[in-house]
């Protein structure tokens, strides 16, 4: 054995010793008054076997539905109407490649997937009363059904982007802050981290799951999504990281000209591979019948949608890299920068920005991803349709980590992320667009991640506190680059709505909080006239957090504004309607006057709205702030989090959006990461014989 490694391995049995959880000789599972699971356990293959457990307890019909569906059976389980989702599940080969990336992993890891579903089916085994009968059938659960849903959830819906597949094929959106604050810019001289990231809220597959993981070598708190073991963002005692969806284009479209059974390839007709699948759909008698689906293979990728003469075929990535599970491990068990980029260097993880934040202060914002070496073009040219009929627009490798845009340390002491592309995580840029190849990322700057980055820029020295109240934030960036053309435009063509409409816009506070009167108006003009297209002076990269400003086409804008403002009076009796009167955030029994608004008129804390389907002049938070984790190194290490919309989806727990009146009063809770602060919190207990 070489000195070095005899001397790491010394390091890490003192470590182990001096532990404060080095006496853990039992598995046991202490759920906290907001049915956060805090998982004790003396070994890996014990800790991810209670995941499994307190997965099952918390989210147990969700799970089985989703693995059910991962698995292609759908249709054979709950009928016809999942038939379309099941044959795009098998045109991806999603359940044949799930077991080939089960034998591709290694022994080890395999194990902690096993014990992961041992815990599953163990929990159904002795609990079945918990569990709706109609998604009993989907046991037992297979180690390949975790490795099918990570698949759907990650390459079938964040790698493939939203607008590219049919609408029954792909529900997903996506955004997220995030923010990394050096030591020289608190006020404490301690590093910080926000994570902020926004998903549906419905129960699907982009569900959070907050849980903490210890053991006698490592401690781990943070989120997963339901159904995923270990932890995909938050932090241990040394280290802290998330993630944002960034602008990685890891999809191409191809448009094939069929011809002779085949289709045309570099002046040739090249014919397809085809195999086929059986799926079984049950119909609503309960029978099942077979029904046979042909999937075609071109040289680009399957084949996803044809006609008469042309086809649509699809190439991803990632689809061979089966290591996001020990990828996510490696990092959350990383004590440095060093070991942290050690796990990065896997690239297993075939897409979203990694922005990270440590005890020793470090910094660091990766643009993360599989990006293919493409032939050349810039990032537009390659999320259109590309021509099938030639071998110059196949990709075949990707870029490795040292190509990635990557910050670390920046002389401003804060990155940021709001899902726009890496070159202006911090302002001045720190990195150059020019470095990189075109196609890498676009260049553009959102209000939302202009919003992000002013409240970095202009807070120089921040208080734990005072970085919880910024990521709260309500202003609507886009008010202030247009409202003085907007009044102007009024003087000149209003009528009486929009002169009266002008009147309450004046004098509203320019916020989307629960008492802003106002923001009703504005928001739904700025919706229905379309603004983020309208801008007089569109966003120019040498001014990043002063444009786009201006109002185009003056008389349309009063034109849209009269009319708005009308339908409002209509339909609530009052121009300066509250916000919270019309936008709520309601989970079950809960419901609560909303605080936020879309992100990209600029609002930094995100919420989406469907309408209500019980009041049409209502709307419901659908989207948004999930999972929230704010993180400050200092000693010992202190945290606020927050699942907006709760910590279960059973329905013999209480967790149901429990935590919904803190989220609508703009508050995070303490996170408990001591035994004592546990223990007081206690509500329940499991033990493992």
């Amino acid at each position: 054995m070489k000195i070095r490694n005899f001397f790491f391995l010394v390091i890490l049995l003192l470590f182990a010793v001096s532990c404060n959880n080095s006496g853990i000789e039992t598995t046991e599972i202490l759920w906290d008054e907001w049915g956060v699971p805090h998982i004790y356990a003396p070994t890996y293959e014990e800790l991810f076997y209670a995941q499994g457990w307190a997965h099952m307890e918390s989210h147990g019909n969700l799970i089985l539905r989703l693995y059910g569906e991962a698995r292609g059976r759908a249709a054979e389980y709950w009928g016809g109407e999942h038939l379309e989702q099941d044959r795009f599940i098998h045109t991806m080969n999603v359940p044949k490649r799930a077991a080939e990336w089960y034998e591709q992993k290694n022994e080890t890891y395999r194990s902690y997937l096993d014990a992961f579903v041992e815990g599953i089916n163990t929990y159904a085994e002795q609990h079945p009363e918990k569990l709706s009968n109609d998604i009993k059938m989907v046991l037992p659960v297979e180690a390949t059904d975790i490795l099918a849903h990570v698949q759907r959830a990650f390459h079938l819906s964040f790698i493939i982007p939203p607008g590219t597949l049919p609408r029954a094929r792909q529900h997903l959106a996506a955004a997220s802050n995030a923010w990394a604050i050096a030591p020289e810019r608190t006020t404490t001289g301690n590093a910080m981290l926000l994570s902020d990231p926004h998903l549906p809220w419905d129960e699907s597959l982009f569900r959070f799951y907050e849980l903490h993981l210890i053991t006698p070598d490592v401690e781990l708190y943070g989120a997963t999504l339901v159904g995923l073991p270990g932890i995909i963002l938050g932090f241990n005692s040394d280290l802290a990281w998330t993630h944002t969806v960034n602008t990685h284009d890891g999809t191409d479209i191809f448009e094939l000209t069929l011809e002779e059974n085949g289709y045309e390839f570099e002046g040739e007709v090249r014919r397809f591979e085809e195999r086929t699948e059986t799926i079984n759909v049950r119909d609503n008698d309960g029978d099942l019948r077979d029904e046979t689906v042909t999937i075609l293979e071109s040289v680009h990728g399957p084949v996803i949608a044809q006609d008469d003469d042309k086809a649509i075929a699809i190439r991803v990535v990632g689809f061979d890299s089966p290591g996001m599970f020990e990828q996510w491990w490696r990092m959350g068990t990383a004590r440095n920068l060093e070991q942290f980029e050690d796990a990065l260097r896997m690239m297993k993880i075939p897409m979203l920005t990694v922005m990270y934040v440590d005890r020793a202060g470090n910094i660091m914002h990766l643009f993360n991803g599989h990006v293919p070496i493409r032939s050349g073009g810039n990032w537009n040219e390659w999320r259109q349709i590309l021509p099938g009929n030639t071998s110059e627009n196949i990709w075949v490798d990707i870029h490795p980590y040292e190509d990635l845009p990557r910050v670390v340390d920046p002389p401003t002491g804060w990155l940021q992320n709001a899902n726009d592309p890496p070159w202006t995580t911090t302002i001045p840029y720190e990195i150059d667009p020019g470095d990189y190849p075109p196609y890498m990322a676009p260049h553009y700057m959102d209000l939302r991640a202009q919003q992000s980055a002013r409240l970095l820029k202009e807070n120089d020295s921040l208080t734990f506190e005072e970085m919880v109240e910024l990521k709260h934030t309500t202003y609507i960036e886009a008010t202030g680059r247009m409202f003085d053309d907007l009044f102007d435009a009024i003087e000149e063509y209003g009528d009486e709505s929009a002169v009266r409409a002008g009147e309450v816009l004046r004098n509203w506070d320019r916020t989307t909080g629960a008492e802003s009167r106002g923001a009703v108006l504005f928001v739904q003009w700025a919706m229905q006239f379309q603004l983020w297209n309208n801008f007089e002076v569109f966003w120019d990269p040498d001014e990043p957090l002063e444009t786009p400003r201006g109002l185009q086409n003056h008389q349309r804008a009063v034109e849209v504004l009269s009319q708005v403002a009308r339908d409002i009076e209509s339909r609530y009796g009052s121009l300066d309607v509250r916000w919270g009167d019309v936008y709520r955030v309601r989970i079950g029994e809960y419901d609560f006057p909303a605080q936020g608004g879309p992100g990209h008129l600029g609002i930094f804390h995100v919420l989406g709205f469907d309408r209500d389907p019980d009041d049409e002049n209502r709307y419901i938070a659908s989207f948004g702030e999930s999972f929230i984790a704010a993180v400050e190194f200092s000693d010992p290490v202190q945290a606020k989090v927050l699942t907006a919309y709760g910590n279960a989806t059973q329905p013999h727990l209480p967790h149901r959006g429990d935590q919904l009146e803190l989220f609508a009063n703009r508050q995070l809770r303490d996170a408990f990461l001591t035994r004592e602060s546990i223990e007081r919190s206690v509500v329940n207990r499991t033990d493992f014989e």
